[in-house]
């Protein structure tokens, strides 16, 4: 059995190959792509809160990437402690639970003006047409990203992601998005300094970080590594996991029912559907030091993969882990990651996730997804799709 993160095979359906790994190669060693991955709950939680061994520095996804790129644009998931905490502290800042309640109201206009054309036409495209745009503007919003640049950041986020079957290499084309990602970046923040809104990017321009020698403020790389960030995981994670919900009650329509009765059901249903059909498949580490695992030693400088997608479906945590079942009580899971790179904007995606259900259930009690014609996202570690066409039934 060969892992490999960029297989369009593995896209489909990567869990017949982690069912295999965590029976019979629990620490798996891949000498072509040179990574090792943990596949267990147990043994992926343990790597995740341990950052001293398993650093996040170097990078979370497989691709090599260069060193002056990370310089650029500095970002604290490329970061570990004390450096990390101290640029999370400035943006958990956006993330409290009075801010993330406060976007509610907003929340909801906005699925409601999403929805209703959906409801007139009796159904359409639910990526391109509701998950996709309405976490795009929330999180853009929250930026302050004028709203007629959106949908072509957007797009370079989507296409700097992409990756061609097979191969670790980075695609030209996404080469190309990112680099034009990151431009837009800078010449906005350069834009913002001259004329500020209310968005977080104009917030971040008076924020200090502590320094061994005081204070100091955020160089405009390190905002830009915060645009960069946010603006990718604020808008990609939520609309893979609307994209993972509306599919799986479409497959299951008694689990739909149970949400549809009784719409207090929704969150506990959203974390079995995170549970279930994570967006973000695996993180990537690099070993500070020797380390053992199952008899073998994974030596210092090693990268390692995380793969939480299978420790979210280990039958060791999880009984019967392959069924989906909104009433399942889920303790802890992995989808939003663990430890100090647990998910910045977790609540956030939650509060979206929730909101938007609670609208779609109301206007589409009983629908249809056309599988047939649906498409899959092949990026690097985030599994979903962007195309998933469905009718009202």
């Amino acid at each position: 059995m060969e892992l490999n993160p960029f297989s369009y095979e593995f896209h489909e359906d990567p869990h017949p190959t982690y069912r295999w790994l965590r029976d019979r190669l629990p620490l798996y060693r891949n000498d072509a792509m040179d990574f090792w991955a943990l596949s267990r709950f147990r043994d992926v939680m343990a790597a995740f809160v341990d950052w001293e061994t398993y650093s996040s520095v170097g990078g979370l996804i497989l691709e090599k990437l260069e060193p002056g790129y990370l310089e650029m644009t500095p970002m604290m998931i490329f970061m570990d402690p004390p450096q990390h905490d101290r640029l999370r502290k400035l943006v958990s800042r956006a993330f409290t639970p009075r801010r993330v309640a406060e976007l509610e109201r907003f929340v909801r206009e906005r699925a409601v003006r999403l929805l209703d054309p959906l409801v007139a036409a009796g159904g359409g495209d639910f990526v391109r047409d509701f998950s996709t745009p309405l976490p795009m503007d929330v999180i853009f919003t929250l930026l302050g990203v004028p709203e007629a640049d959106r949908a072509q950041v957007r797009e370079w986020i989507d296409v700097a992601l992409d990756r061609d079957p097979g191969t670790d290499a980075v695609p030209a084309r996404a080469m190309e998005a990112g680099m034009n990602s990151m431009r837009y970046w800078f010449q906005l923040v350069q834009e913002l300094r001259k004329h500020r809104n209310d968005g977080l990017i104009c917030a971040l321009f008076d924020a200090e970080i502590e320094t061994d020698g005081g204070t100091a403020k955020l160089t405009d790389g390190e905002i830009v590594g915060f645009c960069s960030l946010l603006g990718a995981a604020g808008s990609e994670t939520t609309t893979r996991l609307l994209a993972f919900a509306a599919l799986l009650f479409s497959r299951h329509p008694d689990e739909y029912a149970k949400v549809r009765a009784d719409a207090r059901r929704i969150p506990d249903a959203i974390e079995e559907v995170l549970r279930w059909a994570s967006p973000a498949q695996y993180a990537v580490r690099t070993v500070t030091h020797d380390v053992e695992w199952y008899g073998q030693t994974v030596a210092s400088g090693s990268r390692i993969l995380l793969l939480l997608g299978s420790a979210n479906r280990d039958e060791r945590e999880f009984p019967d882990p392959d069924r989906f079942d909104v009433d399942r009580r889920i303790s802890q899971q992995l989808g939003f990651g663990q430890g100090v790179h647990f998910c910045v904007g977790a609540s956030l995606a939650r509060l979206e996730t929730r909101v938007a259900l609670e609208e779609f259930v109301q206007r589409f009690p009983r629908y249809a997804v056309d599988e047939a014609r649906s498409q899959r996202v092949h990026m690097s570690n985030v599994h979903g799709y962007e195309r998933l066409p469905f009718t009202r039934t």
